[in-house]
């Protein structure tokens, strides 16, 4: 708590709050900041596809001017309905009166200001890597988009909820930047969880990680049930056999190697804003990976 209050603090000197000094370094504090929501911007909406689920959608695609104003439903028969939240600064019906503190603890830890945990689909046990400076940055840019007044309902859970995801999160730093490897594995993991919905479940409903991206376990879309594909380097039933651009292509249009379309829920308009170089360090990751058949 005491690393988000600092950071707090750093920006109202930034902005010139605290001092008549700090205001001469006013133009400076603007272009940090500029530089977090813009990066948090690049984030949200490509590789982390926020929208995907907090967007509400109608028979053509995402509603205008709706972006990140929940109320989408996620369901699984048996296991829960969940309804994503209002993630906009509006202050009645969104995050607008939560603290930066607070609304990283929610994408970090799985826990509301009022205490409770944020059940699945939410990604909170990969979530918990995101690095310290891309956490602030997602948050800056929640802080920056139109507020929309949207009141949703509440999730329902048919599944008890951990009492937590475990102890608070430390500091996390971000992958080498010279390490294609580590840098996909951020982005499969942390960033993008491509990695949970790919891996399939072990026993007591977890992640069997020693099988990750062999392919996950059938869940619902609105097209109907959906088998999420294994992506691991095996030729036989994986991706081994794909060129690189025929992994890239998958991933931002949702076309396979041998040209059929790839259904949702894979947020391809998002990971289609994602940069060349994440796409290849992406890929460098995915070729990593034990082959799985």
């Amino acid at each position: 708590m005491w690393r988000w209050q600092k950071l707090l603090l750093a920006a109202a000197l930034a902005a010139g709050l605290a001092s008549p000094a700090a205001a001469q370094s006013q133009g400076q504090g603007r272009t940090e900041r500029q530089r977090l929501v813009e990066r948090g911007a690049y984030l949200v909406t490509s590789i982390a596809a926020c929208g995907n689920c907090h967007t509400p959608k109608g028979p053509q695609g995402e509603l205008p001017g709706m972006e990140l104003a929940g109320g989408m439903v996620i369901e699984e028969p048996g296991l829960f309905r969940a309804v994503s939240p209002n993630i906009t600064p509006d202050p009645e019906t969104g995050i607008g009166r939560w603290t930066d503190a607070q609304i990283a603890t929610a994408i970090r830890e799985g826990k509301r200001p009022d205490g409770s945990l944020i059940g699945p689909p939410m990604p909170i046990e990969l979530y918990r890597g995101i690095s310290d400076r891309d956490l602030t940055a997602m948050v800056a840019y929640l802080r920056s988009v139109p507020p929309v007044r949207n009141a949703v309902r509440r999730s329902r859970y048919d599944i008890p909820l951990p009492p937590s995801y475990g102890p608070p999160v430390g500091r996390v730093s971000g992958p080498p930047k010279g390490d294609p490897v580590a840098r996909g594995a951020y982005l499969a993991g942390p960033l993008g969880h491509c990695i949970e919905c790919h891996t399939p479940m072990g026993p007591g409903g977890r992640r069997d990680w020693s099988r990750t991206g062999a392919g996950g376990t059938r869940m619902s879309s609105p097209q109907g049930p959906v088998l999420p594909p294994n992506i691991t380097p095996s030729r036989s039933a994986g991706i081994g056999a794909w060129t690189d651009a025929q992994i890239i292509r998958a991933v931002t249009q949702g076309i396979s190697a041998d040209g059929h379309r790839l259904p949702p829920p894979m947020a391809f308009a998002y990971y289609a804003r994602m940069r060349p170089k994440d796409l290849q360090d992406l890929v460098a990751y995915l070729r990593s990976l034990p082959a799985q058949d």
